[in-house]
Parts: structure tokens; C-alpha cells; sequence
């Protein structure tokens, strides 16, 4: 009977807690959300394009481009081998 009562209790701890982290994670990234898309819109978009399509053209832009900065490295050459 003890256990039965100690593991509802637990569960119930468990739940509460997970909700409240759940919680808290939705509205922190619906308020980074919000400040990006503000910033995007502000001053990344152009003429008549929206803030959906300004973060597409973004992300593909960044994929066809490599980081700059970054070196290439080449691979090293072992004596004997060319």
C-alpha cells in the first residue's frame, strides 16, 4: 500500500515538473521566434518578400556557400606515397 501511494505521488511530481519544463521551453522559443522573425523582417528581407521566404533564401544560400574562415585541409602526404 505504502509503495502504491509513493509511486502516485512520484508520477505525479514527475508530470507537474515535466509540464512546467514544457512550459517554459514553448515561450522561450516563441519569444526567440518572435525577435528573429522581427530582425529578419527589419533587416534582412527585400522588396516584397516575406519573412517565411527571406529565412528559405537564407538557409539555402548558407548551404551553397562555405563558411568563411574555414581552411580547407588537405590530407597528409605519407613519405613514399604520391
Amino acid at each position: 500500500m505504502a509503495k502504491s501511494k509513493l509511486i502516485k505521488a512520484n508520477k505525479k511530481i514527475a508530470e507537474t515538473v515535466v509540464n512546467g519544463y514544457k512550459g517554459i521551453e514553448n515561450r522561450v522559443v516563441g519569444t526567440y521566434t518572435k525577435i528573429e522573425d522581427k530582425f529578419v523582417d527589419q533587416y534582412l528581407t527585400h522588396e516584397g518578400e516575406s519573412v517565411e521566404d527571406e529565412k528559405k533564401r537564407i538557409a539555402r544560400e548558407n548551404r551553397q556557400q562555405p563558411m568563411k574562415g574555414t581552411k580547407q585541409r588537405r590530407k597528409p602526404v605519407l613519405p613514399g606515397r604520391r
